[in-house]
């Protein structure tokens, strides 16, 4: 049995021991709890034994300096509100949720801005957990020692501190490097909170481009989405597309913002262009045949896996490619639903739409109306679009194994109005898929923490 957020009070040091709690006779008889028996406390994977005291004409929780500093409660908050729940099987009253947000690196030198750049977004976080009753903390992989299931982490209440914290009852993995996410101590840890205390961790895992596409294959209902696509492995499978195709994209399989992608155009005279995304103008080289083309790539193929995808007509804007970013979120009850979907127009001399490379982002509406699609096309485009990114997050979902709750999900249309998909993204960047608004919290954070509550059992 829960309820909505429920005040904890912090009772200063000498007044009330460390294993006792002081629980509201309201609550007290709505969970059918006696008076001086033992309970469970759990906050996280923090647990332990105490004995309840009634509080006549209170409907709240009272614990001790002690007690809460072991919790990750501090003296200096006074109070805060959070949910509870009493599960009477287990005799256990679990106060939460706690949600972890591990994310790549910190800066203690910056304590105005101890994650950078995304300091604002985890500012953000923090004000939205405090609106729906949960507590939220962020730490990072070098912060992950040897006591288990505890870690240091920045907890926020007027500034940023540090102190030792349980592990959450949700870790919101936002690592934005594969070389973090695989380092054993990382691993170790989320293998051990999810076994030993039950910890859910979403998006656990990026994801390949070729795996994506792989896996989606086999669902015959989404196949009409899928341009063709294969792993870089031979010279026959680069002939196949190149001969096959006017264009053919050729994609760093674990690469993001638009990094190392080439386009290859075959011209009427038998040779081939390729043209790859830089910092500035795209450089363009020309090859010979499809031979001399396999032996450039051969020594990139050493070090990088490489995905080539058939090239599509998009829609254009100035002959600027248009395509989509959907966020697509789970829900308070634990269904897929669009967060938002945004136009991205590649900029300048760009085939790719990223910010990261001058792109620029429009209204789904307002990109569409300044296409040559019929009219019908344009009207019923966003819906489709939605249509489009749920049914592949949720066929995603379904084909490999793992914990996801979000995806950056870029999709594509046609000039004939048909719908593409791109690329399917674990670890969606927080300035790609911003709404176009100036809202005080974003829809896409206040899901998420709904999803966090949903997710540990705090509805």
């Amino acid at each position: 049995m829960s309820i909505k957020k429920t005040t904890i009070q912090i009772i200063g040091s000498g007044i009330l021991q460390d294993d006792v709690l002081m629980v509201g006779e309201s609550l007290l008889r709505k969970w059918k709890i006696s008076a001086g028996h033992p309970v469970q406390l759990a906050f996280g994977s923090f647990r332990q034994e105490v004995t309840v005291i009634s509080v006549p004409r209170y409907s709240g929780l009272r614990v001790g300096s002690v007690l809460a500093r072991k919790m990750g409660l501090h003296a200096n908050h006074a109070s805060c509100d959070l949910r509870v729940t009493y599960n009477r099987g287990r005799r256990t009253l679990r106060v939460g949720p706690l949600i972890s947000v591990l994310v790549s690196r910190d800066y203690p030198e910056q304590p105005d801005k101890p994650f950078g750049s995304i300091t604002l977004f985890c500012r953000e976080l923090v004000g939205e957990c405090r609106r729906q009753g949960a507590y939220v903390y962020f730490f990072t992989p070098e912060h992950i020692g040897s006591q288990p299931g505890r870690v240091q982490g920045w907890v926020y209440d007027g500034d940023w501190k540090k102190t030792v914290m349980p592990a959450g009852d949700v870790v919101n993995n936002r690592l934005t490097s594969r070389k973090l996410e695989n380092r054993t101590s990382v691993q170790h840890f989320m293998k051990e909170v999810k076994s030993q205390y039950g910890t859910a961790i979403f998006n656990e895992k990026f994801l390949d481009k070729n795996e994506v596409f792989d896996a989606l294959k086999s669902n015959s209902s989404l196949r009409k989405y899928l341009p063709e696509s294969h792993l870089l492995q031979t010279l026959a499978v680069l002939k196949k597309m190149c001969n096959q195709y006017p264009s053919v994209f050729v994609k760093p399989v674990r690469g993001s913002l638009g990094k190392g992608i080439m386009r290859i155009n075959k011209q009427t005279d038998g040779t081939f262009t390729v043209l790859s995304t830089t910092a500035g103008t795209p450089r363009k080289q020309t090859y010979a045949n499809v031979d001399k083309l396999y032996k450039s790539l051969a020594g990139k193929m050493k070090s990088t896996r490489f995905q080539l995808q058939q090239g599509l007509t998009l829609i254009d804007h100035g002959k600027r490619p248009v395509d989509f970013r959907a966020l697509v979120q789970k829900n308070a009850s634990g269904n897929w639903t669009v967060t938002s979907i945004v136009a991205r127009i590649a900029g300048g001399s760009h085939f790719v739409s990223n910010l990261a490379r001058g792109g620029t982002l429009s209204t789904v509406k307002e990109a569409l109306a300044k296409t040559t699609l019929p009219a019908a096309v344009k009207s019923s485009g966003l819906t489709s679009l939605k249509t489009a990114a749920l049914e592949i997050a949720s066929g995603v979902e379904k084909a490999i194994p793992a914990h996801f709750a979000e995806f950056g999900i870029d999709l594509a249309i046609d000039s004939t109005g048909r719908i593409w998909l791109l690329e399917v993204n674990s670890k969606p960047s927080k300035n790609d898929n911003t709404p176009l608004n100036d809202q005080k919290t974003r829809p896409s954070v206040k899901k998420m923490i709904e999803y966090c509550r949903y997710s540990a059992g705090f509805k």
